[in-house]
């Protein structure tokens, strides 16, 4: 169980890290970024570790990595806002 803790904290932190190195300009600030990685990994490990039990070590770092990777991808803003006007107006 510590192992599949401290993993996910670590496969949190390095999506976070890859994350704001690939899309820098769309995500919010680090100290938002780093934390929501980590929390969601820990989520996603203990998620999988309760539906699949102890002994699955692989299995619950692939959970932990997924829905690390959903929430930072919920951070992510569109790359521009343009308004565009009507004809009519």
């Amino acid at each position: 169980m510590i192992l599949e803790a401290l993993g996910s904290v670590l496969l949190g932190l390095a999506l976070s890290w890859a994350a704001l190195r690939r899309l820098a300009d769309r995500l919010p600030a680090q100290r938002v970024v780093y934390p929501a990685g980590t929390l969601g990994a820990l989520f996603g490990a203990y998620l999988t570790h309760t539906a699949l039990g102890s002994g699955h070590l692989p299995a619950t770092l692939l959970g932990a990595t997924l829905v690390a990777a959903v929430a930072l991808s919920l951070l992510i803003r569109p790359r521009t806002r343009r308004l565009r006007r009507s004809a009519a107006a």
